[in-house]
């Protein structure tokens, strides 16, 4: 394990680092470059997000496809990588409307397909080494992309400070050549985990329990996205506090999920999946009704708690707990978990807008309806009775 760790994962988590700066420098700020720098109307900002979001999950989904059927997942990597440099690159001294939307909806929307690809490629690695401990290594990863996240929006902060947007972009950019030249110099070409038979079409079908399953968590997701978007507007608004004051409930919330991914990704190793994430959705249904009756900023900030917690084992497990149901198509399986972010947040849009025009704290009231709805998805969903995960176990111990 500690030589695949130095020769596979080490060189993963420093592309998952490398990646999530690229993308966390120029993701929070999208809109404010959209509107400051491009004079774009509230309109085309909103259907510049929109548009972003749907071609990234097209894009991510046809990938996925492919890339389960044949042996390239190291060089998709790499052309998501390059297409991530050459997007951000250009957006950097572009600042045309047209010309950006186009970028979005090619090199932006490939470049969006690194991050579900990076998570099948150490879904094989560790499936292949020691498929019981897959879990803990998925969530290792998510952690080091939380930090990134957490580092890369102060950066942005500071750059457009002391520069402006060419100096964000140009950041991404180099950022998303690391990780290039790190998949180039560091990961090989691994078998394709489903490679389709000669002569006809791949026709797999995912299992039934899937699809109920997404639906949970692309309902959990919304919640998540609504929750941040909300919660500057509702300190301030409701509670009585300062935009410093969500600031630093945000990033409470930011500093309990690290430590806790990290612990749940240890604790799957001995407690089954689907348990630490029902328990954890029904930690975020918690949260959502204490943010709903909050009457106070640090009774909101004492709930970060619970909310951690949820985030943690969504975020963390959710990858492994989909891949482990359609543990031969793992590009396909991380692809579909991951695209709920960005479909949540389409669903969030109009949500926020609706507690814009009535009151910030029917956010969290709505949010409490979806995530009661989500885990009514998660747990009346049923995965197969015995884990791909067990299976394998199972047939390399008969083997011995």
């Amino acid at each position: 394990m500690t030589r695949l760790l130095s020769r596979r994962l080490l060189p993963l988590g420093f592309i998952f680092l490398a990646s999530g700066i690229a993308t966390s420098v120029v993701g929070p700020f999208l809109g404010l470059f959209l509107s400051t720098e491009v004079h774009a109307n509230p309109v085309q900002v909103s259907a510049f997000l929109i548009v972003a979001a749907l071609s990234g999950v097209a894009m991510s989904q046809m990938l996925a496809r492919i890339s389960d059927r044949r042996p390239m997942r190291r060089m998709l990597l790499i052309a998501a990588a390059l297409a991530g440099c050459a997007g951000t690159g250009l957006t950097s001294v572009v600042r045309d409307y047209w010309v950006l939307l186009a970028l979005t909806v090619t090199a932006t929307a490939l470049a969006g397909s690194f991050y579900p690809q990076s998570f099948a490629y150490a879904r094989q690695v560790l499936t292949s080494e020691n498929p019981n401990h897959a879990a803990m290594g998925i969530s290792s990863l998510r952690t080091v992309f939380s930090i990134a996240w957490v580092a890369g929006p102060p950066l942005a902060a500071i750059l457009l400070d002391k520069t402006d947007f060419r100096y964000v972009y140009g950041t991404a950019a180099v950022l998303y050549l690391i990780a290039a030249l790190i998949t180039t110099r560091w990961l090989p070409e691994l078998e394709a985990p489903a490679p389709a038979a000669k002569g006809r079409r791949d026709d797999f079908r995912p299992p039934r329990a899937v699809y109920p399953i997404i639906a949970g968590f692309v309902l959990t997701t919304t919640t998540m996205v609504l929750g941040v978007q909300a919660m500057s507007l509702y300190v301030t608004e409701n509670l009585h506090g300062t935009v410093g004051d969500s600031g630093l409930v945000l990033g409470l919330c930011a500093a309990l999920e690290i430590p806790l991914m990290l612990g749940f990704g240890a604790l799957s190793t001995r407690v089954p999946l689907r348990v630490l994430i029902l328990a954890g959705v029904v930690t975020g249904v918690a949260y959502q009704a204490l943010a709903a009756v909050a009457h106070s900023v640090w009774m909101l900030a004492a709930a970060q708690v619970l909310n951690a917690v949820f985030i943690a084992t969504n975020s963390g497990l959710g990858i492994s707990y989909v891949q482990d149901l359609m543990p031969s198509h793992p590009g396909r399986a991380t692809t579909m978990f991951t695209n709920t972010f960005p479909i949540g947040q389409i669903l969030a849009a109009p949500l926020f807008g609706v507690a814009q025009q009535y009151d910030y704290r029917l956010a969290y009231v709505i949010n409490l309806g979806l995530a009661v709805l989500g885990l009514i998805l998660l747990l009346v969903a049923r995965p197969p009775a015995r884990t791909p995960v067990e299976s394998i176990s199972q047939v390399r111990t008969e083997n011995a």
